[in-house]
């Protein structure tokens, strides 16, 4: 009798390298550099990192779709190396480019994929149907994909991706690109896929859909894990991020650098009709911008001290911009003539 292996937990990836010899006048290069992490049974991950951080690379590997150079990967318990075929089958992948078969209606899409992972015709038909009535598609079951909005086939992509119930869903950059109503639909199935035990593996660059979605994220930047933790605890680990947030009734000349100068400001930027003042000790600073609204003889038409955000500590961590925000580091204290760099 077969031995089923001892599931802790649904990843695990140990010292995993990736890296890429010189090939003609390139240089090698070190694409991922011995990361360590685990992904806990029904957990919805989030791996969050700069373009170019390693992210997809290190998702390509979890899914067998690249060798590593070095390391190990568990998949539900199975050695990903000697003994994918077990894993391969309780995966399900969501690219970030669509796989869907446009010149394939949406149901014979998903008999396709159904067929793919050895259905039987009873079991893929029932489930293709009850996929189609979740995701709003039933109607348009029998419209070829080529017809379909970038919504539509997303939520297409992503039913294929799981019409077999995997235990595991990796999904590449599920929503960006959509409009408000299919983001948030797909932010919806995916909290009931968690519910219902399935592992999620989020890759994004889009720090509020992991921050609303995620039991834990890991930032990844340069090929190596800067941090792993839940985003509120992150939030709190970071309180030198936090920020006042302020609106006056006028622009006057120079008033970017007049706010930069106040006492425990570290940075200023400019967000709508809004003016963002990054510090350690926001209420230090609250009874410095009234004095500066008299001065000026401005009124204050809003004002809020900020907690800080995921996007703030990813800022803080990788040093990237992301939209139009943008923390700079605190600089480093003088160094002696001399000393080392």
């Amino acid at each position: 009798m077969e031995t089923r292996p001892i599931m802790t937990n649904a990843i695990e990836v140990k010292n995993l390298t990736k890296y890429y010899p010189a090939t003609g006048s390139g240089q090698a290069f070190l694409a991922v550099d011995k990361i360590n992490f685990t992904v806990e049974k029904g957990e919805i991950f989030g791996f969050l990192g700069p373009n170019g951080a390693g992210k997809s690379t290190t998702q390509r590997m979890l899914t067998s779709l690249l060798t590593p150079s070095e390391g190990q990967i568990r998949i539900l318990g199975h050695d990903l190396a000697h003994d994918a075929y077990p894993a391969k089958g309780q995966i399900g992948l969501v690219p970030e480019e669509s796989n869907v078969y446009t010149e394939l209606t949406a149901w014979d899409n998903l008999m396709f994929t159904g067929r793919l992972y050895r259905m039987s015709k009873d079991d893929r038909n029932a489930r293709a149907e009850e996929l189609l009535k979740i995701f709003g598609l039933w109607e348009k079951k029998d419209v070829k994909a080529e017809n379909f909005s970038k919504g539509m086939r997303r939520r297409l992509s992503i039913a294929m991706a799981i019409i077999h119930k995997p235990a595991l869903l990796f999904l590449d950059e599920p929503t960006p690109g959509l409009d408000a109503q299919s983001a948030r639909a797909i932010q919806k199935i995916i909290r009931q896929l968690s519910k219902e035990g399935t592992t999620v593996f989020i890759t994004t660059h889009q720090i509020e859909e992991a921050n609303q979605l995620c039991d834990r994220v890991a930032i990844i930047n340069q090929g190596k894990i800067a941090v792993i933790d839940t985003p509120e605890k992150l939030k709190q680990t970071f309180q030198q991020v936090q920020s006042v947030e302020i609106a006056f009734t006028g622009t006057p000349e120079g008033i970017k650098e007049k706010l930069t100068a106040l006492p425990e400001v570290s940075s200023v930027i400019k967000i709508g009709d809004k003016w963002r003042l990054y510090n350690d000790a926001p209420p230090i600073l609250l009874p410095h911008l009234v004095k500066f609204a008299e001065e000026e003889n401005l009124s204050i038409l809003s004002l809020n001290t900020l907690a800080p955000s995921l996007e703030d500590v990813f800022l803080q961590i990788t040093g990237q911009e992301v939209g139009t925000i943008k923390v700079p580091p605190k600089p480093n204290k003088k160094r002696r003539k001399g000393g080392k760099r």
